[in-house]
């Protein structure tokens, strides 16, 4: 098993691995943020232009997991993290994830769906924390760039957490 880069010419292998793992969001998510094929090439390649790195976890020369790591500001973001549906629950995208926080020291941000519960758990087993409602269109709206419905069905975790924010007197 190795972490690495993901190369160029990968770029079939990480749409596979996307749209393969993101059929878990069907009827999950909201239908009008549903599309087929989930991430089509150009916006992989939109996603790689705009700075995101993808790092792969191999296995006997398989790809069989990844997650991107993004540089936005201040923070870092987690970015598309797909395993294969067949290769799930192993402790893949534990790996990558711990991998990915190993490689900076900046606060690291991940948006995920609402509706996304396991993913949400995934995320806080590894030391990530919900951010407070009423930060994340703003946290959204300061590091991703995505359209306003996005914003009101996703969430945001933070680690280390971001505190509260606290509400000014009457």
């Amino acid at each position: 098993m190795t972490i690495r880069r993901c190369r160029d010419d990968e770029r079939v292998a990480i749409l596979r691995i996307v749209n393969l793992a993101a059929e878990a969001y069907r009827g999950v998510i909201p239908a009008d943020r549903w599309h087929e094929p989930y991430m089509p090439a150009s916006e992989l390649d939109r996603e790689i232009g705009a700075g995101v790195a993808f790092w792969g976890y191999e296995a006997d020369g398989e790809l069989l997991g990844l997650m991107g790591i993004q540089s936005v500001r201040d923070v870092d973001l987690i970015r598309h993290a797909y395993v294969l549906p067949g290769r799930q629950r192993g402790g893949i995208g534990g790996a990558l994830l711990e991998h990915l926080c190993g490689l900076t020291d900046r606060r690291i941000l991940v948006g995920t769906w609402a509706a996304a519960i396991w993913a949400i758990r995934f995320y806080e087993r590894h030391r990530f924390a919900l951010v407070a409602p009423e930060m994340k269109a703003m946290l959204l709206k300061t590091y991703w760039t995505i359209p306003d419905r996005q914003i009101a069905t996703s969430v945001v975790l933070a680690n280390p957490p971001l505190p509260a924010i606290a509400s000014s007197p009457a």
